[in-house]
């Protein structure tokens, strides 16, 4: 699956994952409305979204096949590796930045720590 979207083809990701499952004509009629698409545009850009394994068309009905929370989990771990050489504790320094964690935030983190660290 590749990862990256582009910015129209991310907004159309989000109308599918926020609507699904939806029949692709709805789609089509959709995305005229709300993006001022071409129904050719609106195929194109889902054909494209299928074939990078996000969503599938199958008997006119758009359905994904990556939820939208694992979508945008496997972007940020892709983010972690390209950005700071897959170091966590290197992209939570460089995101906190010198803030400070409240007490919850802290401990929020410390309970996710905990449930995976490897035994």
């Amino acid at each position: 699956m590749k990862d990256k979207l582009a910015q129209s083809e991310r907004r159309f990701a989000e109308l599918i994952w926020r609507l699904e499952p939806i029949g692709s004509g709805e789609l089509v009629k959709l995305c005229s409305r709300e993006m001022g698409w071409k129904k050719s545009t609106t195929y194109t850009v889902l054909k494209n979204l299928c074939e990078k394994g996000i969503f599938q068309n199958q008997n006119a009905v758009v359905t994904s096949l990556l939820k939208k929370d694992e979508f945008y989990a496997r972007q940020g771990r892709r983010f972690v590796e390209d950005a700071f050489g897959g170091s966590l504790p290197k992209f939570l320094a460089a995101f906190i930045g010198g803030r400070k964690l409240s007490d919850t935030q802290a401990a929020v983190l410390k309970k996710l720590i905990d449930e995976h660290k490897e035994s």
